[in-house]
């Protein structure tokens, strides 16, 4: 499997684990999906910086 591949399926879990579903977590607000969308931006500089 390509590195491709599998950040794709990483950045598919993680994106289904930040939506607030269950009790327990709608009290956390932005951090999950903070927290995603800073990994994110980083991926996306390394990709268009040409390191992956």
């Amino acid at each position: 499997m390509p590195l491709g591949t599998i950040l794709l399926i990483i950045i598919i879990l993680m994106v289904i684990g930040v939506f607030p579903a269950w009790p327990h977590s709608r009290s956390w607000g932005y951090g999950p999906s903070g927290g995603l969308g800073l990994l994110l931006i980083i991926l996306l500089l390394l990709i268009f910086s040409g390191i992956i």
